[in-house]
Parts: structure tokens; C-alpha cells; sequence
């Protein structure tokens, strides 16, 4: 994306000496000062302090103390645009809330969309069909091949969250190598221990192995610490820096009357990228056993790109609903989701059982109520007096995923403006 960014600035005739682009990961920096390399710049082709500048330091958590030293930066050039990448999404974080408040913008890139995915590998219209929808702005989308729509689900579920790997021949060929090594690895063994001061390393990694093949399952501080081996106290600590990272995110538990629980003992975990997954334990066909739990992930994954919508799951003594919905005002359920990796349900009307009860209790939920299926798409569904719709997965993460996408870029168009791109 960086790269990208500076083809458009020269393809809008802006001029090339302008544009400064440094990898601080690349060792002849070691050591070097950000003044120090703009510096450089700046003597190497003359510019002037109100020169107009591009400066883009990717990779910027390997500079020590990068944030004094790019908020004097901005404060000194006002003139030039600055921008910071780096994957240690929680050393970023931190650092640029403590000392950069009204001078930098942050900009989160959740993982692929499953919409994303099939755009990029070109089947999206071979797949999808396109239904003007009632709702101005918002489409219906059924699916033309079924069966070829799980086929590249389950392919988005191996290795699809990562724009490389959907273009690279080779990382598909061995996604966990890349996933792996350069990702979980890099995160877990190099940038949180370093930002954390964490000590003891496996500890950490014991304890995301276990998260990462209970994605989509509840799990307890009692119990994690008796699957992993690590003190409840010391896991408390490790969620909060693993969800600062983006590797988990955590969702809470409500009960069957959509209340919250004061002390929450248990909750879920999903895996902010199903690949992820894959790339630890192997990867999925359709028929794997995971193959539930890795869907609810994927479907998890896609609302990561909404940051208005606040998701919670319930479950009580009789039964449980994946996804919900509570309204900002009073906290009622407003709408539900019942996530499957199966057509059973369809014919086997008692699995439904759960949501007619939790729809009694909380009468204000939205209907008709959805249940994801394999391969089932049915919108009229009544089932003791509760209706229901029917999708399949693959459909419903791609329909989520396009539609939070186009409303983000609804809103992004608003602020577009007509000059020359002024990067910042």
C-alpha cells in the first residue's frame, strides 16, 4: 500500500525528489536518527523547510523512541507529510496514543474481507449475483455457484486473509511457512516480548497455540490456565497484549435475557485472521471438524473493518446464539446470528430450538433471524412462530464484508477532495 501510495503521487506529477521512502528494518539505518536520514534528504537535493515533502518510514517500530522523535518532526516541518507503517500494530498504538494526540491519524488494515479475496482472484462475478435491494446504498447478493463459493471460502479460510498469499504461488503452496514465520512469529517472539518486557516467551506462545485452535469456542481463565500451564493473572495480562497486537479478539458473554454478566468468567476467542489457523495446525478441507468454528471466525473477521458495531454472544443452561447484536441505548438485543457449517438444521427444525427461546425472551429481535448453512439459502423460514432465514456462510461473509466495505469507502468519499493527493 505504501508502494502504491507513492505511484500515485508521481503519477499526479508530483516530483520524484520529493518523495522519500526508507525501510528502517534495512541494517545501514541502524543507528541513524530520523532527522538524521531527512536530513540527508533534504542536503541531497536542496529542499527548503517549506518545501513541499513525502516522507514515508515504513516499518518504524525498529527505531527506538520513533515517537519523540516524529513528533518533532511534525511539529518542525508542518509543510511535509509524513507517514509511519509497521506490523507491531500494538507498539504503534501505544506509543503514538501517549505522545502523538491531535497530530497523528491511525489507520488500522484489518485482514482481507472474503469480498476482498474474491475480487482479487477474479471470480467475483463468476460467483456472485448482484440484487438491487430495497435499501438505497444496499445490494442482495445471491450466489450463482454454490459449491464454487465454498470451494474459495475454504481457500480465504487457509490463506486468504493476507494479500500475499493470495498472490503468490508459492506462499499458497506453503501458507503456514509464511504465516507462521513472518507473522505469528515476528509478533509473539520479537515485538511483543520487547514492548511488554514479557520474559518468558514460550509462556506467551503456549498460550496463543491454545487460543488459536479454540478460535470460535468459549473458554475461561480456569480453564486456560490448566490447558496451558500459565497463572490466571499472567494470562489476564497476555490476552489484553495479544488483542493490543490484533492476533485475538475477545467477545463477551450475555445470558438468554441479553444481561450482562458483572463478572465475566467466561467468553470467547476468535482469531483476528482464520488463517492464521491453518497456518499452526494445518490446513482445512470442507469436511474438517473445525470447519464450524473456523466460519464463525471468518464471519468475526469480516465486522473487524466496522468500528460502530459492538458484538456479543449468549449462552445459558439450554443453549446459545453466536452473534448478537444490543442496541447503544438500552442495551436490548437488536439483532442475532446463528452461525452453521451445516444444511441440518434446515430439516432438523429442534436445533432451532435455542434461538425460538431466546426470541420469546427478547421479543425486540430483529426477524427474520438468520442461520448460516452450507448450502442452503431459504428467506421464509416459520418454526414456532419464529421466522427465520436461511443463507450459506460462504454468501453471508461476502455480503457482510462488501457491504461494510462500500459503506466505509461511502463515508471516506465525503472527505475527498479534488487537488493533488496531500498525504498526511
Amino acid at each position: 500500500m505504501v508502494y502504491h501510495s507513492v505511484r500515485t503521487l508521481l503519477d499526479s506529477n508530483v516530483n520524484p525528489n520529493a518523495v522519500l521512502y526508507v525501510s528502517l528494518e534495512t541494517p545501514i539505518y541502524t543507528g541513524l536518527s530520523l532527522e538524521g536520514i531527512l536530513g540527508y534528504f533534504q542536503e541531497l537535493f536542496s529542499h527548503k523547510r517549506d518545501s513541499i515533502l513525502y516522507v514515508f518510514f515504513d516499518e518504524i517500530q525498529y527505531l527506538k523512541n520513533w515517537e519523540v522523535h516524529l513528533k518533532s518532526l511534525v511539529d518542525s516541518y508542518p509543510d511535509y507529510r509524513f507517514v509511519a507503517t509497521g506490523s507491531a500494530a500494538a507498539a504503534l498504538r501505544l506509543k503514538s496514543n501517549e505522545s502523538g494526540a491531535g497530530r497523528f491519524s491511525d489507520y488500522v488494515l484489518p485482514p482481507l474481507t472474503f469480498a476482498e479475496y474474491l475480487m482479487f482472484i477474479g471470480r467475483e462475478a463468476e460467483l456472485i449475483e448482484t440484487v438491487p435491494s430495497e435499501n438505497a446504498g444496499v445490494n442482495d447478493y445471491l450466489a450463482k455457484d454454490v459449491d464454487g463459493l465454498n470451494e474459495e471460502f475454504v481457500n480465504y479460510l487457509n490463506y486468504g486473509g493476507y494479500p500475499e498469499a493470495v498472490f503468490s504461488e508459492t506462499i499458497r503452496r506453503d501458507p503456514g511457512q509464511y504465516i507462521k514465520s513472518d507473522i505469528i512469529d515476528k509478533v509473539l517472539l520479537r515485538d511483543l516480548p520487547s514492548l511488554y518486557g514479557i520474559s518468558d516467551i514460550q509462556e506467551l506462545n503456549r498460550l496463543f497455540t491454545t487460543l488459536a485452535y479454540n478460535t470460535g469456542n468459549e473458554v475461561s481463565l480456569e480453564g486456560l490456565s490448566q490447558s496451558s500451564g500459565v497463572a490466571k493473572n499472567t494470562i489476564k495480562r497476555y490476552l489484553e497484549y495479544l488483542e493490543a497486537a490484533f492476533l485475538i479478539k475477545r467477545v463477551e458473554r450475555i445470558d438468554q435475557n441479553a444481561k450482562r454478566f458483572k463478572r465475566a468468567m467466561c467468553f470467547k476467542v476468535y482469531l483476528t485472521n482464520p488463517s492464521m489457523r491453518a497456518a499452526l495446525f494445518g490446513q482445512l478441507d470442507i469436511d474438517s471438524d473445525a470447519m464450524g468454528a473456523l466460519t464463525e471466525t471468518a464471519i468475526f473477521s469480516q465486522w473487524q473493518h466496522s468500528q460502530q458495531v459492538e458484538l456479543y454472544y449468549a449462552r445459558w443452561n439450554n443453549g446459545e446464539i453466536d452473534i448478537i447484536h444490543l442496541y447503544d441505548a438500552d442495551q436490548k438485543p437488536a439483532w442475532a446470528v446463528e452461525v452453521k457449517w451445516s444444511d441440518r438444521p434446515y430439516t432438523a427444525r429442534g436445533e432451532l430450538d435455542n434461538c425460538v427461546d431466546f426470541v420469546r425472551r427478547n421479543p425486540n429481535v430483529k426477524q427474520p433471524l438468520l442461520i448460516t448453512s452450507r448450502t442452503i439459502s431459504d428467506e421464509y423460514v416459520i418454526y414456532k412462530g419464529v421466522t427465520f432465514e436461511f443463507s450459506p456462510a460462504s454468501l453471508y461473509a461476502y455480503t457482510l464484508g462488501v457491504n461494510i466495505l462500500r459503506g466505509v469507502e461511502k463515508e471516506k468519499s465525503l472527505k475527498l477532495r479534488p487537488e493533488p493527493p496531500q498525504l498526511q
